[in-house]
């Protein structure tokens, strides 16, 4: 019995209160612990309400819109019936590629340098601080550039100054991405690439892109998503055009984007059905990307 009372009671020279304090603070903590959940959960149900009411909306108002001729036919002039958005579609389609295009090349050798060259040295940290700064630019900036650039110049809008804004914004995405992924490739395969006496550019062909190959077309994919809804900078390069495509795109350009802002703020309610068509349209295609880059190829990413 002495033993146990020996056992039970605080060490010789300890506080009297030590029990009490240490109930007290554990009880404070599984308080902060419950109210710091509760706090989340409530946060994380308000976005997806407010999330979810947006989407039911979009689809609501999105479907009434939908026609058989919305995919066949050039958007229509002011006041009038029908029409649809076949001309915006194309026009956003074809800058969306040309500037992944451009991007592409750019984003995985600058991101490639990065990862294997330029690990340390001063340069590529000047190069990582401008490309994040470049990843959270406003959009509407990039465009104001390539209107100086290139629409001033040539003395009107065009599919290629919408192209290249594009790039500009996709660009800094695959960069990132390109060097987290070339990053994951263990050193042991450079190395056993080195044993073999290949030189660091047969290693990074032949071994560091193909290992890190799933997640580069990744980060490719989510820079499609990206800049497949942007509005403000094409409406400073491409600006819009009622008129099927033009093929040397000269001149205004239509693409989804700038056609939904525009319809959207205009009195005709046809103009308004066919803008809540194309943004149901372009939120799916933005879904569908993001589905795809994060699940047909994580499994490729992960063997």
């Amino acid at each position: 019995m002495d033993a146990a009372n020996t056992l039970a009671a605080p060490p010789a020279g300890a506080p009297s209160g030590t029990p009490r304090r240490a109930s007290r603070v554990r009880a404070s903590r599984r308080t902060a612990d419950r109210t710091l959940r509760i706090a989340c959960t409530l946060a994380t149900l308000l976005g997806a309400i407010v999330l979810g009411s947006i989407l039911l909306m979009l689809i609501v108002e999105g479907l009434k819109g939908l026609s058989p001729t919305l995919l066949t036919q050039p958007t229509p002039g002011p006041g009038s019936e029908g029409g649809g958005i076949a001309n915006a579609i194309l026009g956003s389609l074809v800058m969306t590629v040309i500037g992944i295009l451009i991007a592409t090349p750019i984003g995985v050798m600058a991101g490639t340098y990065l990862a294997e060259y330029g690990r340390t040295s001063k340069l590529a940290d000047v190069i990582r601080f401008l490309n994040d700064i470049l990843l959270s630019a406003p959009s509407i900036l990039i465009g104001l550039f390539v209107y100086t650039l290139m629409v001033r110049p040539m003395g009107t809008y065009s599919g290629w100054a919408g192209a290249v804004a594009l790039a500009i914004i996709a660009t800094p995405v695959i960069v990132r991405t390109t060097e987290d992924m070339m990053r994951l490739v263990p050193g042991t395969l450079r190395e056993a690439g080195a044993a073999l006496g290949a030189p660091p550019s047969v290693v990074i062909r032949s071994v560091t892109w193909r290992a890190a190959s799933a997640g580069i077309v990744t980060g490719i994919i989510l820079a499609l998503a990206r800049i497949a809804g942007e509005t403000a900078p094409l409406l400073f390069t491409a600006l819009n055009n009622n008129s099927w495509f033009n093929a040397n795109l000269m001149g205004g350009v239509a693409n989804l984007p700038v056609m939904i802002y525009q319809f959207a703020l205009s009195p005709y309610p046809n103009w308004q059905q066919l803008a809540w068509a194309g943004a149901l349209l372009i939120t799916v295609t933005i879904l569908a990307l993001s589905v795809i880059a994060r699940t047909v190829i994580k499994p490729q990413r992960a063997r």
